[in-house]
């Protein structure tokens, strides 16, 4: 069983990468409060997720974007 398969699409992948730009710096920027650090955390999902082009949640819903046969 591969655990890594794409079920993202290429537009749903660039999306994704922008936004975790503009989250993974908030500890920088703000002091390290406790939001600062969530918005760390979803940027670093969403930037694992704009490189792999694997959602978990994706997957445990059975959802697939992605048109690349598998």
């Amino acid at each position: 069983m591969n655990f890594f398969l794409t079920n993202q699409n290429n537009a749903e992948r660039i999306v994704r990468f922008t936004t975790s730009l503009f989250l993974l710096p908030a500890p920088i920027i703000y002091e390290a409060s406790n939001f600062s650090l969530a918005q760390f955390l979803v940027g670093g999902i969403l930037i694992f997720n704009a490189f792999s082009g694997m959602c978990i949640i994706y997957r445990f819903f059975g959802v697939n974007t992605c048109r690349i046969n598998q």
